[in-house]
């Protein structure tokens, strides 16, 4: 019999689910924990991706996780003071805020929200009480089968928010969700679950951003189910900007429905190994959906970026770009899949992956995919590695710029394009301190 890769943490979470399943009390009973149930049987069964896994071909995250972690439930126990929270908060940002302490709600630090037409729950309270929108969509969009971590997160999450978003309402203020850990005394896990419906024809925007604060390694999942609905507009916003010693897998599944717009801005500054899954669902006509995605990284940062843009229905339209720079030993990785279904006639969908290499030991592995089975569509897609443009460095140094800050400009330019994307001033600013600082300008 094939030895199950991952064998010693699936030992480890089999005693671990029991004891999760004796603290749900009545929720044992819930259809929402039938559905942990399957994963975790699922997960048991096929365990974690080996390096034969072509998904994870470039990622080895089951043998990072054996050899620093042992998934135990985080600790409640918080010891970090107001002003290192507040420092990982985004500056001048007016939104609406929620706060998690290693995992865990809190409604000290969360704004008290009371908006016209939006209603945010814990996840917590919703699983409690076996709610109809934590049935209906916990487990819904997030296929646990196709993924191992997925299969993880679904079976172990209990906290993380709900977010509903009523017909023809606009929420002029960002949403912002700030999980925020405390690694300082020992090492920390945790898995998040988000459930997101947007009502038709409503507008908002959602920003999520994990900071860790503390020498010790920590491991974070985060699931988001999203939906669209009809002729709805969301902004999803991901900042990755947290520690060297910091793991973390994220997955960001959207099913959109007819004249929806939806807009993912993926931004990976920092951290150790970062895995981001962004799988959208273009299901009805009309449909518009952006991709937008920068990864800037050095020392030995790794960041691997994979997306599905999945039209299903006719005239609708797809854009991704990612643009990613490599420096010191840092890894990238990109894999694009464009699916274009037979019913999908008049489709159009581009795809872009352009990277800059900085030094001889950085590297980045890309894949950009195309598959068509319809013939009225026009798609494309395509990837370009390479160094800084010499004969521009020359060119601004030839003009009294030192070649340090020239070389700072050209990439400052090169991220410009995705920069640009961002529509929230406070945001962009935020991002933009972070990446001059990085470029030393």
């Amino acid at each position: 019999m094939e030895k199950i890769v991952g064998q010693s943490i699936l030992d480890s979470l089999e005693t671990q689910f029991a004891a999760f399943e004796k603290r749900l009390n009545g929720q044992s009973k819930s259809a929402v924990h039938a559905v942990r149930k399957e994963a975790f049987n699922i997960l048991m069964g096929t365990g974690f991706p080996g390096p034969k896994n072509e998904a994870y071909k470039y990622t080895n995250f089951t043998r990072a996780i054996e050899k620093n972690f042992e998934l135990k439930d985080a600790n409640a126990d918080f010891s970090l003071n107001e002003t290192q929270v507040n420092g990982t908060q985004i500056a001048d940002l007016d939104a609406h805020k929620i706060v998690f302490l290693n995992g865990h709600y809190s409604s000290e630090l969360s704004d008290k929200i009371e908006v016209e037409g939006l209603k945010i729950e814990s996840l917590e309270a919703e699983l409690k009480a076996n709610s109809e929108l934590a049935q209906k969509n916990f487990g819904s969009k997030a296929n646990f089968t196709d993924d191992a971590f997925v299969a993880l997160n679904t079976a172990f999450s209990q906290h993380g928010v709900t977010i509903e978003i009523a017909d023809k309402a606009v929420i002029e203020k960002p949403i912002v969700l700030y999980f925020i850990g405390d690694s300082s005394n020992a090492k920390l896990s945790y898995h998040i679950r988000n459930i997101v419906v947007a009502g038709k024809f409503s507008k908002a925007t959602i920003i999520e951003k994990f900071d860790t604060i503390g020498a010790h390694k920590s491991f974070t999942t985060s699931v988001n189910e999203v939906s669209v609905d009809e002729s709805a507009h969301l902004r999803f916003f991901k900042i990755e900007n947290d520690t060297t010693e910091a793991y973390h897998i994220s997955n960001i599944h959207v099913n959109q429905e007819a004249n929806s717009n939806f807009k993912a801005f993926t931004f990976s500054l920092n951290g150790a190994m970062i895995r981001n899954n962004l799988n959208v669902k273009l299901q009805a006509e009309g449909i518009e959906t952006y991709m937008n995605g920068l990864y800037l990284l050095d020392g030995k940062t790794h960041v691997d970026n994979h997306t599905i843009a999945d039209h299903m229905m006719p005239n609708c339209y797809s854009n991704e770009l990612y643009k990613g720079i490599m420096d010191d030993s840092s890894k990238g990785v990109f894999n694009g899949k464009i699916f274009v279904r037979a019913d999908a006639q008049k489709t159009n969908a581009f795809q872009s992956n352009k990277n800059i290499l900085l030094s001889d030991s950085a590297t980045v592995n890309t894949k950009p995919q195309l598959e068509i089975w319809a013939d009225d569509v026009s798609c494309s897609h395509g990837c370009t590695t390479g160094q800084l443009d010499m004969d521009a460095l020359f060119y601004l140094q030839a003009r009294g710029i030192q070649k340090d800050k020239a070389r700072a400009i050209l990439l400052k330019a090169f991220a410009s394009d995705v920069l640009e994307t961002v529509e929230n001033k406070a945001i962009k600013e935020y991002l933009t301190t972070i990446i001059k600082k990085r470029l030393e300008i």
